[in-house]
């Protein structure tokens, strides 16, 4: 027995040193926790209850020239309550006085406020969502309704804030103005957007947060620990109604011609600045939106429209003149195995270098070009070089296309290389970097860089402003760009684009009309084309230059430059003309050169006798037509396509605007 006990005893004391051991060891780690590891537990539970959020700064706005807004951030609020943290005073106190101004604001009984809240405090609710999207205006009286007024502690008010970009003028330009990136909310890479989101974004603030529940946060203090700093405005070139107008030119000729894509760019010729840009992309349905920025982006084979710099080349190299004859054949001629033809069934014969211009004979041009430079090619490529053709423009705006314009030795190098630049194959262009050539033209020879912006601003206060940047004073001699300006008059006056002639407002320019994927199998039965039109306008004194590219309209309607993209050019033209002021433009005419200013007044004195009357609009060109009469205020119906053969009011009769009247094309 006594050896039994002695056992038990034994056992007992071994249980009592285990637990001794068990709790000096015990003791030992809640030491170590307190004050050896405890500052590394406080850190991490500190960690995982509050947390430093960002509050993205207000993005600066995007203006067009006249101060119109193309593009402003607005903030947007959402209301949830903490039921909690309120003492029961403040909520009996306070609750039907919030309820009724609640429900003066958005219209739903003071009831309905009264049992949402009670619910959310019987039920420990900390995140509950009292209303949302609310504009600053709104968010400022709500915060400052009974209980709310209190704070985010007192009060249970917990506010969450976003920015919403809106665009007034909706999807008009949409691709050239920008819009967020789809897989990284906040962040910009595309247009004017992202090419000054430097200066538009501001720098982000801070705010402390504590975690109340799973997912859910509220503010640690009222103020922000870190202020966030807006943006800065952003004033562009571009100009709301040039915009309006080329944007529908553009897409009244798209829908009628079904072409697949199409942009239009309309640029000051003095100070480069871009008054518009249009793109429009066909969706399945046969709609149109800004899809892609062509206008900036697409490299493709200009046709036609790069027979003036092939034409200036050979002007400037002094290889050939105006009057030099050419000739063309019976409308075909063979370069180096390959045949090429002109549109002209027949051909035109013998004709003068500038006449071939006029008429944009491939066989023309090919033939001066390679009769005078297939010894030297390279002559007529570093020609075209000295240029800058070869490069990029280097504008702010991310993603413009490279041009390629080749020379002997490269790739795509071959015998029909030359005969192919000098009509606008075997190179590719951008439609910017084609009308920034034009506009120097048009400039007499002084080419200045496309511009987009005028100036940055905080507030009142300029920041930084943008002035005409020249790249290149003289592309030409006098004598050279004296020549070109007069055939691109005739080329309208006489020639490809002689359906656009009007003798009240004078333009100057060049048609084209490029094969595009003429290398598939399948293009001898579905034939696809690109149809430009690039110049400026007036002829005389130009103020404005504006290239149109249209790709691949229905071959069943039309497809040449002049059909196809000259009457939008002509549209365009003839539309910021007429909605501008008609003094206006007679007083910025260079008092200089009275020739002009007397072209200026007879336009408009012609204009101005018409505007009495119904005009006689018969056997004129539809686009024409409608342009005229659409600008006299008139609501126009066209049944048909091509010329007026008939219309539904008679002319002559008093012109009232808001009259409708229905033209009848064949």
């Amino acid at each position: 027995m006594a050896i039994e006990e002695k056992n038990i005893l034994n056992r007992l004391y071994f249980v009592a040193g285990c637990m001794f051991i068990f709790a000096i060891a015990v003791t030992v780690q809640l030491i170590n926790i307190q004050f050896v590891e405890g500052e590394r537990y406080r850190e991490l539970a500190h960690k995982n209850t509050t947390k430093n959020f960002v509050i993205p700064a207000n993005r600066g706005n995007l203006y067009a020239d006249d101060g119109s807004l193309l593009a402003t951030s607005v903030p947007k609020y959402d209301i949830r309550f903490d039921a909690v943290t309120v003492s029961s005073e403040n909520f009996k106190e306070h609750l039907v006085p919030l309820s009724k101004e609640l429900s003066k604001m958005f219209g739903k009984p003071a009831s309905y406020f009264q049992n949402i809240f009670r619910k959310a405090r019987a039920n420990r609710n900390r995140y509950m969502l009292v209303v949302k999207n609310l504009g600053y205006s709104d968010y400022i009286k709500v915060k400052n309704m009974p209980l709310f007024n209190l704070g985010p502690y007192k009060g249970g008010i917990i506010v969450t804030q976003r920015t919403v970009r809106e665009h007034p003028m909706g999807r008009v330009a949409e691709r050239t103005i920008g819009n967020q990136r789809k897989d990284k909310p906040g962040y910009y890479s595309v247009g004017l957007e992202g090419a000054f989101d430097e200066f538009l974004r501001g720098k982000e603030g801070r705010r402390l947060k504590q975690k109340i529940a799973k997912g859910q946060w509220k503010p640690v203090y009222d103020d922000n620990e870190v202020e966030p700093q807006d943006g800065y405005d952003v004033i562009s070139t571009i100009n709301v109604n040039i915009q309006d107008i080329a944007h529908h030119a553009l897409l009244k000729q798209m829908e009628y011609y079904e072409a697949d894509h199409g942009s239009v760019i309309v640029m000051e010729v003095k100070t480069g600045e871009i008054k518009a840009v249009s793109n429009l992309g066909r969706t399945r349905d046969g709609t149109y939106y800004e899809r892609l920025n062509y206008a900036v982006g697409e490299s493709h084979e200009p046709g036609s429209t790069f027979k003036v710099m092939a034409f200036m080349a050979a002007l400037e190299d002094k290889v050939i003149d105006t009057a030099t004859v050419v000739d063309t054949k019976k409308g075909s001629k063979v370069f180096y195995g390959r045949k090429i033809h002109d549109s002209k069934r027949g051909g035109y014969g013998e004709i003068s270098a500038a006449r071939a211009l006029e008429v944009s004979s491939n066989i023309g041009l090919a033939s001066l070009i390679d009769d005078n430079y297939s010894a030297n090619p390279k002559k007529f490529i570093d020609r075209l070089r000295s240029w800058d053709l070869h490069k990029t423009i280097g504008i702010p705006i991310k993603g413009e296309g490279k041009p390629v314009i080749p020379e002997p030795g490269d790739k795509i190098w071959s015998r029909n290389a030359l005969p192919s630049i000098a009509y606008g194959y075997n190179l590719q262009l951008t439609p910017l970097q084609t009308l920034t050539f034009y506009n120097a033209i048009a400039n007499n020879g002084v080419m200045v860089k496309p511009r987009f912006i005028k100036e940055i601003r905080a507030w009142n206060r300029i920041i930084e402003t943008y002035d005409t940047e020249v790249m290149n004073s003289k592309i030409a001699s006098k004598a050279t760009i004296g020549q070109i300006q007069e055939i691109l008059k005739n080329v309208v006056k006489r020639g490809t684009g002689k359906t656009l002639y009007s003798e009240y407002f004078s333009m100057a320019g060049k048609t084209g009309t490029a094969r595009t994927e003429y290398g598939t199998a399948a293009w001898a039965e579905d034939k696809k084309y690109i149809s430009s039109f690039a110049g400026y306008f007036p002829a005389e004194n130009p103020k404005y230059s504006c290239i149109v590219v249209i790709h691949k309209p229905s071959t069943k309607k039309g497809y040449y430059g002049a059909d196809v993209t000259g009457p939008v050019f002509k549209r365009i033209a003839q539309k910021i003309f007429t909605d501008s002021p008609l003094i206006a433009e007679v007083d910025n005419v260079d008092a200089e050169d009275p020739s002009v200013k007397k072209d200026f007044e007879g336009y408009y004195a012609k204009a101005q006798t018409h505007f009495e009357k119904i005009p006689n609009v018969k056997g004129m060109a539809g686009m024409d037509a409608v342009s005229l009469l659409e600008n006299l205020g008139l609501r126009v119906k066209v049944i048909g396509n091509g010329t007026v053969k008939a219309q539904s009011v008679a002319p002559g009769q008093i012109l009232k605007k808001g009259t409708r009247i229905v033209l009848n094309l064949s």
